[in-house]
C-alpha cells in the first residue's frame, strides 16, 4: 500500500535544517570533533562534513539528496561539505521569506503559492549566477582581494612556498583542528616538491594515485609520519627474499599466471579424443604428456629470466607452487597479489611493460631499481622499491606515511590528505575545462588558475557587497526589470551565513572585518584603508593586527575556485530540492508473494 506525502517549502527547510544542526558543531575553526558511536561498539570520532552527514542514518529522501550532491561536490573539489549545508539552508530561509512576501492568497493555497514562488526564485538566480557571477567575481572580487591578500602578506615577504602552506593550513585547521595543521601543511608540502607536482596535471596525477602513494601505520602518534623515498608496496615476499648485490636490480610485472593452464575434465576428453581416441589407457598416458610439456614450459620461462637478468618478480595475480619452487630454486624473489594500483604506479614509474604473454618475455618488459627490500611499518612487513634518479629535473617518487594512534584517526588524516590534493587540483585548473554549462556566445574565464583569497568571510563579504552594488546599478538602467535585483539581494543575504558563524561568538569581531574589507581601496594596491572608528577595536592579535594605515586579515587563504563552484553546486541542489513536490512511500517488501489465479467455472469449461 502506498502513502502519498505533499511536500511543501516548510518541509524541505526542515530537513535541510536537522542536517545543519549536525553540521554545525563542528563548522569553523573554533569547531568540535563530531563523536558517533557504532552498534558494534566502535567509536569514531571526525570533523570531516563529508563523513559526518554519510554515516547518519537518513531515512527521508530529501536528506538523502542533499548528502548525495555533498558527496559529489566533495569528490569535485574536495572541500566545502559544511559549508554546502549551510549556506543551502540560508538559501532556503531567504527564498522562504521572499515567497511568503507574495500577494495574499486563500489559505488552503498558500503552501503550494510559496512553492511556486520558490521555485520561479531559484530558476532566476541559477539562471542569473551562470551567466553574471564568473564575471562578477573576475571585475569586482578579484582586484579587492588581490589587495587585501599584498597587504596581508607583502610584509614579510612571502613567497609561493609560503602562500602555498597557508592555503593548506587554512583547510587542515577547519578539517582537523589547529593541533596537527602546521606538521600536515609541511609534509603536503614536501609531497608536492618532491612530485613536482604544481600544475593541474600532475595534481591530477597525485589524485589518480594516491591509494598507491600512501600508508597508513596505527599505533603510533601522528607526528611521526613522514616521507620514504620510492614506492612501497603493500605485500610482502611469498619466496624467501635474498639480498640481491646487482646494481642495477631487476624486476618483471606478471599480470597472468606463469603455471600453464590445466585443463578441466571436459577439455582433457576433448584433447584425448582428437589426438590418441577415445580409450582410457591414453587419458593417463596425455595427463603425463601435458604435466612433462608444463615442467618444461616454466623451467624454459626462468631460463630466460635468469638471461635478462631478473631477480624481483612482481604478479598481480596469485601464482602456483610450482612456480614459487622454481622462483626459489632461482633465488628470484616473488610478490604475489599486488593491487592494481600499485601495479599501475610502478608501470608508470619504472618505464617497464607488464608481461602478458609468458614466452615472450623481453627487454622492454624488464624494469630496473636501485633496490628492492623488506620494510617493517608498524605491524606489517612491505615490500620497498626505489628507482634510479633521472638526469633530468623530474618527480622523486616517495610514499607518505600516515601515523596515528588508531585506524580511525589514520584515516581520518588520509581522507583529509586526499582531500587537501582535490581542493589544490581544482584550484589549479582552468575554470572554462570544466563541466560547468555556459551560455552560449559567453567568454571563457579569466579568473587565473591558483588564485587564492584571504580566509576568514573574506570571500563571502566581497561577493555580498557586489552583488548588492550590481542590483542597484541593474536597477538604475533597467527599473522595469525587478527580478535581478530580488535574485542580486537573495544570494547576497545567504552568503553572509558562512562569516555569521565564523564569528557567532563575537558579533563586533563580525562587524569589523566587514568594515575592514570593504574599507579596500582597489586602486591603491599599497595599503588598506580602514575607518577611524574601527582602527582602534582590532585587538585580536591572533587573528587581526591593527596600525595606522592597515587592515590585516586572518593569515591563511581560501581557493577561489573552489568557492565559485561551491556556489553553483548549492544552487544546482537547491533547485533540485524544490522541484520535488510529492514523495511515494512504497512498501519495503519488495517481492510479495504472487496471489493464488482463481477459476470460475467458465474457465474450466
Amino acid at each position: 500500500m502506498q502513502r502519498v506525502q505533499c511536500l511543501h517549502l516548510k518541509h524541505v527547510l526542515q530537513t535541510v535544517c536537522a542536517l545543519e544542526a549536525v553540521i554545525l558543531r563542528s563548522f569553523g575553526p573554533e569547531g568540535g570533533q563530531v563523536l558517533f558511536t557504532r552498534d558494534t561498539g566502535q567509536v569514531m570520532l571526525s570533523r570531516s562534513g563529508t563523513q559526518i552527514l554519510t554515516v547518519l542514518r537518513l531515512e527521508h529522501p530529501l536528506a538523502r539528496m542533499v548528502v548525495e550532491c555533498i558527496r559529489k561536490h566533495s569528490r569535485k573539489t574536495g572541500d566545502g561539505s559544511k559549508s554546502f549545508i549551510l549556506l543551502v539552508a540560508s538559501l532556503l530561509r531567504t527564498i522562504h521569506s521572499a515567497a511568503s512576501k507574495e500577494p495574499i492568497v486563500p489559505h488552503n493555497y498558500k503552501s503550494t503559492a510559496e512553492s511556486a514562488t520558490a521555485r520561479r526564485l531559484m530558476e532566476q538566480m541559477l539562471e542569473f549566477t551562470q551567466e553574471k557571477l564568473e564575471d562578477l567575481i573576475t571585475v569586482a572580487v578579484a582586484p579587492r582581494g588581490v589587495r587585501l591578500l599584498v597587504n596581508n602578506l607583502s610584509a614579510n615577504a612571502v613567497t609561493d612556498y609560503d602562500k602555498l602552506q597557508k592555503l593548506l593550513g587554512t583547510f587542515f585547521c577547519t578539517r582537523l583542528g589547529c593541533t596537527h595543521c602546521d606538521l600536515m601543511s609541511e609534509l603536503i608540502c614536501k609531497l608536492l616538491i618532491n612530485w613536482r607536482c604544481f600544475t593541474f596535471s600532475s595534481l591530477q596525477f597525485l589524485n589518480d594515485n594516491f591509494p598507491a602513494l600512501h600508508t597508513a601505520v596505527v599505533g603510533f602518534p601522528v607526528s611521526c609520519s613522514r616521507f620514504i623515498a620510492g614506492q612501497v608496496i603493500h605485500r610482502d615476499f611469498a619466496t624467501p627474499h635474498h639480498n640481491v648485490r646487482q646494481d642495477p636490480v631487476k624486476a618483471v610485472v606478471f599480470t597472468i599466471s606463469l603455471q600453464p593452464k590445466w585443463l578441466n575434465a571436459e577439455e582433457m576428453l576433448e584433447l584425448q579424443t582428437r589426438t590418441m581416441g577415445d580409450h582410457r589407457n591414453h587419458h593417463d598416458r596425455s595427463i603425463l604428456h601435458f604435466s612433462a610439456w608444463a615442467e618444461n614450459s616454466l623451467e624454459c620461462i626462468f631460463a630466460n629470466l635468469q638471461t635478462l637478468g631478473v631477480s624481483i618478480l612482481l604478479s598481480s595475480v596469485k601464482q602456483s607452487d610450482a612456480v614459487l619452487a622454481l622462483a626459489t630454486q632461482a633465488e628470484m624473489c616473488v610478490v604475489e597479489c599486488v593491487s592494481e594500483d600499485e601495479l599501475a604506479l610502478f608501470i608508470h614509474l619504472s618505464g617497464a611493460s607488464p608481461v602478458t604473454d609468458c614466452h615472450g618475455i623481453q627487454p622492454e618488459h624488464v624494469a630496473s631499481l636501485t633496490s628492492c627490500q623488506p620494510i617493517l611499518l608498524g605491524a606489517h612487513r612491505y615490500v620497498h622499491v626505489t628507482f634510479p634518479d633521472s638526469k633530468e629535473e623530474m618527480a622523486k617518487p616517495s610514499t607518505v606515511v600516515i601515523c596515528g594512534l588508531g585506524e580511525g584517526q589514520t584515516d581520518q588524516y588520509a581522507h583529509a590528505i586526499e582531500d587537501v590534493i582535490r581542493m589544490l587540483r581544482t584550484t589549479w585548473e582552468p575554470l572554462d575545462a570544466t563541466a560547468i554549462p555556459l551560455q552560449s556566445g559567453k567568454s571563457p574565464s579569466s579568473i587565473l588558475p591558483g588564485f587564492a583569497i584571504t580566509a576568514g568571510g573574506t570571500f563571502e563579504f566581497l561577493l555580498h557587497h557586489t552583488l548588492l552594488q550590481h542590483g542597484k546599478t541593474h536597477t538604475i538602467s533597467n527599473p522595469t526589470d525587478t527580478d535581478v535585483p530580488i535574485v542580486c539581494q537573495l544570494l547576497a543575504d545567504a552568503l553572509l551565513c558562512l562569516p555569521r558563524h565564523i564569528y557567532s561568538d563575537n558579533l563586533r569581531r563580525f562587524l569589523q572585518v566587514q568594515t575592514g574589507v570593504w574599507s579596500c581601496d582597489p586602486s591603491r594596491p599599497d595599503r588598506i584603508l580602514c575607518k577611524p572608528e574601527f582602527s582602534q577595536a582590532l585587538e585580536e592579535p591572533s587573528m587581526y593586527s591593527s596600525s595606522s594605515n592597515n587592515f590585516k586579515m586572518s593569515s591563511g587563504l581560501e581557493s577561489v575556485s573552489c568557492k565559485y563552484y561551491l556556489i553553483m553546486a548549492v544552487l544546482q541542489c537547491v533547485k533540485s530540492l524544490l522541484r520535488v513536490d510529492t514523495v511515494l512511500h512504497v512498501s519495503s517488501d519488495l517481492n510479495p508473494k504472487p496471489s493464488r489465479p482463481t477459476y470460475s467455472s467458465d474457465d474450466e469449461d
